[in-house]
C-alpha cells in the first residue's frame, strides 16, 4: 500500500480545514505503516480522527445551513470504516488492505469536490471556523449570509428574520 502525501493539491486555504486534512493523511499513512499486530490499533485511531474530523466540518455546515450531502457522504464512509474495522477484529484482514488503497482516491475526490465547495462557501460568507461568527466582507448584504447574519443588518430586521 502506498503512502498519501500531503500536497498543495489538497490544501483549501482554510487554515482549520487544511490542518485536519493533514492530520487525516498522517493517520492514514500510520495505519499504512503499521506492523500486522498493530494494524487495528492505527485503523482506531484513524477512525476516532476521522469522526472528529467530519463532525467538525458537519457542525460548519450546520452552522451556515450547507447542503446535506456532504454530511451523508461522511456517514457512508464512516459506516464502511466502522463495518471493516469489525471484520478486521474478526479476522478478515483482506477488507482492512482493500480500504486502505481505495482511501487515497476518495479523499482527494472528497476534498477537491466537496470540501472545496464548503470551504470557499464559508470564506465568501465570512464564516470564521473557529469562532462560529460570520463577519461579511465589508457591505456586503448580498443574501449569501442566513438571515440575520451580516453586519448591516438592522436589530429590528435581524429580530424580524428571526421570528419567520
Amino acid at each position: 500500500m502506498a503512502l498519501m502525501q500531503w500536497n498543495e493539491q489538497l490544501q483549501l486555504g482554510l487554515g482549520k480545514m487544511d490542518q485536519t486534512h493533514e492530520e487525516f493523511v498522517s493517520h492514514y499513512n500510520a495505519v499504512v505503516e503499521a506492523a500486522p499486530e498493530h494494524f487495528l490499533a492505527r485503523l482506531d485511531d484513524f477512525i476516532a480522527h476521522t469522526e472528529a474530523h467530519f463532525d467538525q466540518e458537519n457542525r460548519w455546515m450546520e452552522q451556515v445551513n450547507f447542503p446535506g450531502c456532504h454530511r451523508a457522504e461522511h456517514d457512508r464512509v464512516l459506516v464502511v470504516m466502522r463495518d471493516v474495522r469489525n471484520r478486521l477484529e474478526r479476522g478478515d484482514a483482506f477488507l482492512g488492505k482493500r480500504l486502505m488503497e481505495e482511501l487515497p482516491a476518495w479523499f482527494d475526490n472528497h476534498v477537491n469536490g466537496m470540501d472545496a465547495a464548503l470551504a470557499f462557501h464559508l470564506d465568501s460568507i465570512g464564516f470564521d471556523v473557529e469562532t462560529g461568527v460570520i463577519t461579511p466582507p465589508e457591505g456586503d448584504c448580498s443574501g449569501s449570509a442566513p438571515a440575520g447574519s451580516c453586519a448591516c443588518t438592522s436589530a429590528p430586521a435581524r429580530a424580524d428574520a428571526e421570528k419567520v
